[in-house]
């Protein structure tokens, strides 16, 4: 018997967060797929799905409040835009639609009472990391090259148009 080809992708508009603190930290979770639970993870942005009725910058704004319990982020523009399809716990494939949008915080105590289950279950790690540290992160980063496209951002050269993740 042979598999039955996959279904056309569903698609999850996302807002990422590239949220850095005073000291131009950049704040990461490490967490797991739920396709592959005993992986064992990578870091990645704050962030997660648009809904229904909110723009990208309203997601962004919530999700930070969800994920972190950060209340005093100053939003920036969208800087990079990136697709990736990934599974969803069913094995289905999901495309990924990332919006990246650059903002800024005090910093400060992090809080995980926003997160909701899937949160708890598959996030094992959030920190805040220094662009070399980041650098020298032997885990997988996402998304790839983070490290080496912040400088623009933390220098303060924001590019005119989102740029395209490649």
């Amino acid at each position: 018997m042979t598999n039955p080809p996959d279904r056309p992708a569903r698609e999850r508009l996302t807002a990422r967060v590239l949220l850095l603190d005073p000291a131009d930290r950049i704040l990461l979770m490490k967490g797991r797929l739920p396709s592959d639970p005993a992986a064992p993870g990578a870091w990645f942005t704050v962030g997660g799905g648009v809904e229904p009725g909110e723009t990208v910058l309203q997601a962004a704004a919530r999700e930070i409040i969800e994920e972190t319990g950060l209340t005093d982020t100053l939003l920036g523009p969208v800087v990079w835009l990136g697709e990736q399809t990934l599974r969803d716990r069913e094995q289905r494939p999901v495309r990924f639609l990332e919006h990246y949008v650059l903002a800024r915080s005090a910093g400060g105590e992090l809080s995980r009472s926003g997160w909701q289950a899937l949160e708890h279950e598959f996030v094992d790690d959030m920190r805040w990391w220094t662009r070399d540290d980041l650098a020298a992160c032997p885990d997988p980063v996402f998304p790839r090259g983070l490290a080496d496209r912040l400088i623009d951002l933390i220098a303060g050269r924001i590019p005119p148009a989102p740029l395209i993740l490649t």
